[in-house]
């Protein structure tokens, strides 16, 4: 009896070093991307937005990461950074540098990031501010009277208050700003306490829109072309079947390459945004799961191995490559607050890093509903939007075009789509937490949305577009 006893003490104890060993690993694992998300966060929200830390901490990373309770944060203003800590042991930092905010150190060291000059504008040759004498878009001025273009303003008002409506206490849509643009003018805005017209926001996946802006400039200019094999340096061995991957496929996220779109431990998404220095080339070592074009499957991963193509085209013109994006898009439509920020390695974070403020997302959403066209000039190419809205073929909903998201419905079932009550013509750019550039040319609309939804149940778009588009005339 004693003999067992033994034995079966043995074995639990075993077991027990064999589970602790695993927690360990799996801490290892974990806590990085933990440490990641707080610091990463909170120094964009710092640093760029200007927001309180301790708000942020509770309301914005608290509610979304469940790490987050085991993390401890310190700002440094002087040294503009965030250090993440989880006992002791897993740490994480992020730096903010003016001209492309803010980047974790991870698989590199700060003093090699303080030394990459790609971002650093020309001297003397600021980003031109919007003035606000001028009427939106072209400058800073308030919005003009819905009534002058026939919109109901009573029945906009009450959109309006909808969308800051709080469903419920468990349930918080947390909306921060909205904006209305009808016709090319702002017509409304509202922020939330705290918040405002000058505060630059994180779009997160919003970001994959702006990256669809870049590369059709690219395309406009003739450096790159849509339906050749996409320029990755990894794929350049003709024996491998991903050198046929082409730019078309990677925008509309149909080039069968393996990417877990999922965030938790141990999935392609956290570890390529919280423990990879070369997010791009973290995309492209994953190996083939379809043959191209046979199954639709959204991925950061192929939005940051465009983000690299439209680095390296770029740098064939320009030594500080940020000014690339800058002068070609964002300053030409005076999209000025605009920042994307890099990862590591210096490559922009196609998928996920665009701050910008709302009115500027609103002027990136004008840019699409003008097809391309600002101030008479031709910014993306013509048919661009076109093309862009085009559904990929395998998106079962037809919901998804070229690094936008759309509401075409599915092929022979039109009602089966994203926002029912919407035009089958809309589209938007969305990001994390239910932000929102909505664009319905029908109507001659665009919406923009922010908030910290943390249950997507708690945001409805497709009410939110159907209660504006009801104070529109007609």
């Amino acid at each position: 009896m004693k003999r067992g006893v033994k034995r079966i003490l043995a074995v639990m104890g075993v077991l027990s070093i064999g589970l602790a060993a695993a927690a360990v690993w799996f801490l290892a694992k974990a806590m990085p991307i933990g440490t990641g998300y707080v610091a990463k966060y909170l120094c964009t929200s710092t640093f760029l937005s200007k927001r309180d830390p301790e708000v942020v901490f509770v309301e914005d990373v608290k509610p979304v990461n469940p790490l987050a309770k085991l993390v401890t944060w310190d700002i440094d203003p002087a040294g503009q950074s965030v250090t993440a800590t989880a006992f002791k042991v897993f740490q994480s930092k992020a730096i903010y540098r003016e001209g492309c905010g803010c980047t974790l150190t991870a698989g590199t060291t700060e003093a090699v990031l303080r030394d990459q000059h790609f971002f650093q504008p020309d001297a003397g040759n600021p980003p031109p501010s919007p003035s606000a004498a001028l009427p939106w878009p072209e400058g800073g001025g308030d919005a003009v009277d819905p009534s002058r273009l026939g919109v109901d303003p009573e029945k906009l008002e009450q959109a309006l208050d909808e969308a800051f409506r709080e469903p419920g206490t468990d349930t918080l849509r947390q909306t921060r700003a909205v904006a209305v643009v009808y016709e090319g003018q702002l017509i409304a805005e509202r922020y939330a306490p705290g918040f405002g017209r000058d505060m630059p926001l994180l779009g997160w996946s919003m970001s994959k829109s702006v990256t669809n802006a870049l590369v059709g400039i690219l395309v406009r200019e003739g450096r790159l072309a849509l339906r050749v094999p996409a320029p990755v340096p990894e794929w350049r061995s003709p024996d491998d079947p991903r050198s046929q991957i082409t730019l078309d496929q990677l925008m509309r996220m149909s080039s069968g390459l393996s990417f877990e779109e999922i965030y938790r431990p141990l999935a392609d998404a956290t570890d390529m945004l919280y423990g990879s220095d070369d997010f791009a080339a973290f995309a492209a070592g994953k190996p083939l799961a379809a043959i191209p074009e046979e199954r639709w499957n959204y991925s950061s991963g192929t939005a940051n191995i465009i983000a690299r193509i439209v680095r390296h085209e770029a740098e064939k013109g320009v030594v500080n490559y940020y000014r690339f994006i800058r002068e070609a898009l964002f300053d030409r439509i005076g999209m000025t607050s605009a920042i994307m920020e890099p990862d590591p390695s210096g490559t922009f974070v196609g998928s996920s890093y665009t701050v910008a403020t709302v009115r500027d997302w609103a002027r990136f959403g004008l840019l699409y509903l003008q097809d391309g066209m600002w101030n008479g000039e031709r910014v993306l190419p013509e048919g661009w939007a076109e093309y862009t809205t085009t559904p990929t073929p395998k998106a079962p909903k037809g919901e998804y075009g070229a690094l936008f998201w759309l509401n075409a419905g599915a092929p022979g079932n039109p009602g089966n789509r994203l926002w029912p009550h919407a035009p089958t013509d809309a589209y938007a750019a969305q990001g994390f937490q239910e932000q929102k550039v909505i664009v319905i040319p029908s109507k001659k609309l665009v919406l923009v949305r922010f908030g910290a939804t943390a249950p997507r149940s708690a945001w409805d778009t497709d009410a939110f577009i159907a209660d504006v588009i009801r104070a529109l005339p007609g």
